[in-house]
């Protein structure tokens, strides 16, 4: 397969995420990833930020993901936002880049940047997307407070207090 031809960075936007994002995952690029455009279908990117999101819960708080049935608390995907940048295509490689910016008494909040390329060109911007994650107890059907233990753990990787008002999920 020839190399994608370099392309050009998208104007800067201020839906753009700018600064430190602590945690990375990389995905290369499925066939199956695109569809009839020839370029990564748009709810695909949605499974990368599921794919980073679940990557980035279990590096940080050593916790894994239970079935759902089995009365274990987990987490639950409550709202995500996405803004498409630029496309991307098979053959290249997309860096999912999380951040955790807000943790309420149930949930907490994760931004993603994603960046994409092939090897020797510079990587460029094709989406930004935003996600609330909630503790959920499968047992109750409701969601559960994160546990102490569970919000040191993300302040710690993240080098700062995300704690907000105690009224907010």
């Amino acid at each position: 397969m020839s190399p994608l031809p370099e392309r050009p960075s998208t104007a800067a936007d201020p839906r753009d995420l700018s600064g430190r994002f602590s945690h990375e995952v990389t995905i290369e690029v499925r066939f199956a990833d695109t569809d009839g455009m020839r370029h990564v279908n748009n709810a695909t990117y949605l499974t990368y930020c599921e794919i980073a999101r679940l990557r980035y819960w279990t590096d940080v708080t050593g916790e894994g993901f239970s079935a759902g049935n089995d009365g274990a608390e987990s987490l639950i995907l409550a709202e995500a936002r996405i803004t498409y940048r630029d496309q991307t295509h098979y053959g290249e490689t997309v860096v999912v880049q999380s951040r955790a910016t807000r943790i309420g008494t149930t949930s907490f909040t994760l931004q993603h940047r994603l960046m994409a390329g092939v090897a020797g060109v510079p990587m460029r911007l094709v989406a930004v997307s935003e996600s609330v994650l909630v503790r959920f107890d499968y047992a109750v059907e409701r969601p559960v407070a994160l546990t102490p233990d569970l919000i040191a753990a993300i302040e710690a990787f993240e080098g700062r207090s995300l704690r907000s008002a105690p009224t907010s999920g």
